[in-house]
C-alpha cells in the first residue's frame, strides 16, 4: 500500500494531462468499487450485502471526504501542481488526525501537540511562494492543501462510526457512493463539455487504469480494509513513505523540479510525522 500510493500523484498527473480531473476521480472509484461488490454479490450473496440506513449515510459522507474531498481534490489540484508537493501537503495527514482526535475530546501528550506545530511549519513551508522551483496556481495548491483535511477527517470518522462490519463492503459503498459525489461535482464544474475521447492521449489511458486497478482495487480497499482493525495513527504512518516515492518519480519521470525548499519542507513533515507515530505507539 505504502509502494503504489507513492505512484498514484504521478498517474494522477499524468492522467490530468487529457482527461477531466473530477469525472476521472469520480469515474476511477466507481468502476473499482462496482468490481469488489460484484465479486461479493457472488461469493456471499444479496442477504450478505444488506446495510442499514445509518452505515449507508456514513458511507456516503466517509467515502465523500476519502474520495471526493481527499483523492478529487488532489485531482483539480495537479492540474497545476506537481505531484511530489502534491505528495508531500498530503503527508500532513496525521497532523490533521491528531487535531480532530483533540477536538473530539482525547487527551494528547505535549510532546504529539508540538509535533504536529512542527510538521504544519514544514507544510507552511513549501506553501512559500517560489519554494517550489516556478510559479504555481493558488487556487491549484488551496485545494491540494483542503484535500488534506479531508482525507484525514474521512479516516478519523471510519474507525469511529457505524459501517458495515465487512470491510470490503464498507469498501465497495464508500468507493461507488465517493465516486458518485464526485462525478456529480464534475458535472456541476462543467467538465463535460470539455470532453473529447479522441483527445485523451495513450499515457493518461494508461495511467487512469493504473489507477482503477492498482490505486483503488489494491491500494484503497486495503487502507479502508486496516482502517477499520488498526489505530487510525498506525494506520496514517504511510504519508511519511509515499512523498519520497511520489517527489522521486516525479522528479525522475516527469522532470519535476526538486528545491532545496521543497526537500528541506519534506524533511520537516515527514520527520514531524515518523515522531508522532513513534510516541503514540509507545
Amino acid at each position: 500500500m505504502y509502494v503504489v500510493w507513492g505512484s498514484t500523484y504521478l498517474a494522477i498527473r499524468v492522467t490530468d494531462e487529457t482527461m477531466p480531473a473530477l469525472l476521472s476521480a469520480g469515474s476511477r472509484f466507481l468502476v473499482a468499487g462496482a468490481i469488489v461488490y460484484a465479486v461479493l454479490l457472488v461469493r456471499l450473496g444479496p442477504s450478505a450485502l444488506r446495510v442499514t440506513r445509518e452505515q449507508l449515510l456514513w458511507c456516503i459522507v466517509i467515502g465523500g471526504l476519502l474520495v471526493t474531498g481527499g483523492n478529487g481534490l488532489v485531482m483539480v489540484g495537479e492540474l497545476h501542481v506537481p505531484s511530489g508537493l502534491a505528495a508531500l501537503i498530503i503527508a500532513s495527514v496525521p497532523l490533521w488526525v491528531v487535531l480532530y482526535r483533540r477536538i473530539g475530546g482525547e487527551r494528547i501528550a505535549r510532546g504529539t501537540l508540538a509535533g504536529v506545530a512542527v510538521g504544519f511549519a514544514g507544510v507552511a513551508l513549501l506553501l512559500l511562494p517560489g519554494g517550489s522551483g516556478g510559479h504555481i496556481n493558488a487556487v491549484s495548491l488551496l485545494l491540494v492543501v483542503l484535500a488534506a483535511p479531508c482525507w484525514a477527517l474521512g479516516s478519523f470518522l471510519s474507525g469511529r462510526q457505524p459501517l458495515p462490519s465487512n470491510p470490503f463492503l464498507s469498501t465497495a459503498l464508500q468507493m461507488m457512493l465517493g465516486g458518485l459525489i464526485a462525478v456529480i461535482a464534475g458535472v456541476a464544474r462543467g467538465e463535460p463539455a470539455g470532453v473529447h475521447v479522441g483527445n485523451f492521449s495513450g499515457r493518461s489511458l494508461f495511467a487512469f487504469a493504473y489507477l482503477i486497478v492498482v490505486g483503488s482495487l489494491v491500494a484503497f480497499t486495503a487502507y479502508v480494509w486496516v482502517l477499520q482493525h488498526a489505530p487510525v495513527s498506525k494506520v496514517a504512518t504511510y504519508a511519511y513513505v509515499n512523498p519520497v516515492i511520489a517527489i522521486v518519480l516525479g522528479w525522475a519521470i516527469l522532470s519535476e523540479h526538486v528545491t532545496v525548499t521543497i526537500l528541506a519542507g519534506a524533511a520537516i513533515v515527514v520527520a514531524s510525522v515518523a515522531a508522532i507515530v513513534r510516541r503514540e505507539s509507545h
